[in-house]
């Protein structure tokens, strides 16, 4: 095993592919509910819910990650499989994809009468080449977190301000260290990929707003999900003397995270609220989540509303997510990082440019 342990003081910030994922493949198709579809058009489709008029509304997903990893991934699924069941819809999930296998994956979803496919990170953005297939004519299309995708007439798209939303993270980070006296951070990530570097840096970006000499310790095991690589990161980061860790991880980021409490190491999750956990409790919540998004999304979908070629970003401060949230005996400094959000939404501090300057690529 090869795992690359660097410490660095100085940070910046990137714009979210969030989280790739592992290979392999695994799919479920789950009727949810047992109501009578809720179809806005018939007879030849072209309407929303139900594009294709077979008196049926079929939402596919697809993912690179696990969708029981109990955090970013799963969210998305969850968050479909509850709005199908409140509309008599049915969910097919296939997750684990290789973005290599995009394409006929999402092929595959067309065949079996896919209204709309949500396409849960940009790893697997080649999936997109599906669209202008003649099977797959008059599906609808989404797109979650689409960095580095180019947006056409043929899909919807939601995307955050990354830099944005790791150094909100990295100042409610800040604010638990301070209270702690602590002044090193680790950070766990996968592939040593552009984003997960950016992602780091615009982390000890937020973090350094608070402690001025804080430093991160990065390490990178090259998968997101491998819980024994990423639970020897963390060991080693713990035996280097960090006082918090930010698993940025997927499938293993409870093992990072239950390693970290046995020890009295802070934790920050990755992308959803799970302050009141009682399996695998944490200091912060980073709240970013996919399915935060995709809820949105899916109503507009419902209401024949849910527009191809349209891009809506997230953003700090002025919608309710991307956000964070302080747990348990640091909830007291909550009222501190909203503030901080408010300056982020109102422009007050100018983190692009903190970002720029700091990132070296």
């Amino acid at each position: 095993m090869k795992i690359r342990f660097r410490a660095t003081a100085v940070a910046a910030l990137a714009v979210p592919a969030l989280l790739l994922a592992g290979c392999g493949g695994s799919s479920s198709s789950a009727p949810a509910g047992d109501g009578s579809p809720a179809a806005s058009e018939t007879a030849g489709g072209g309407g929303q819910p139900d594009v294709n008029g077979d008196g049926q509304v079929v939402i596919g997903i697809m993912s690179p990650g696990d969708t029981k990893d109990n955090g970013y991934y799963q969210s998305f699924v969850d968050e479909a499989n509850t709005f199908a069941a409140d509309n008599g819809w049915k969910v097919i999930t296939i997750d684990k994809i290789n973005p290599s296998d995009g394409k006929n994956q999402a092929l595959n979803l067309c065949r079996q009468k896919a209204d709309l496919i949500a396409i849960g990170a940009s790893e697997l953005k080649d999936a997109l080449a599906a669209t202008t297939d003649p099977v797959c004519e008059g599906v609808n299309w989404y797109m979650n977190g689409g960095v580095g995708v180019e947006q056409t007439k043929y899909f919807a798209q939601s995307t955050e301000n990354l830099p944005e939303n790791l150094f909100n993270t990295g100042y409610a980070a800040g604010l638990a260290m301070k209270e702690k006296g602590i002044t090193k951070a680790g950070y766990i990530s996968g592939p040593e990929a552009d984003f997960s570097k950016q992602a780091a840096v615009a982390f000890l970006l937020g973090i350094q707003e608070v402690i001025p000499d804080a430093t991160l310790a990065e390490t990178y095991t090259g998968d997101f999900n491998d819980s024994a690589k990423a639970k020897e990161a963390a060991q080693a980061q713990i035996s280097q003397g960090v006082g918090l860790i930010y698993p940025y991880l997927g499938g293993a980021t409870d093992a990072v995270a239950t390693l970290a409490n046995e020890n009295n190491i802070l934790t920050v999750t990755p992308g959803t609220d799970r302050c009141e956990d009682p399996t695998t409790p944490f200091s912060i919540s980073s709240i970013f989540s996919p399915g935060a998004y995709f809820a949105a999304a899916l109503g507009e979908f419902k209401n024949n509303s849910l527009e191809m070629g349209k891009t809506r970003e997230w953003r700090v401060g002025k919608d309710p997510v991307p956000s964070v949230k302080l747990c348990g005996e640091f909830a007291s400094l909550q009222p501190q990082a909203d503030e901080m959000m408010k300056k982020i939404g109102d422009g007050e501090i100018d983190i692009q440019s903190k970002f720029d300057a700091a990132y070296k690529g």
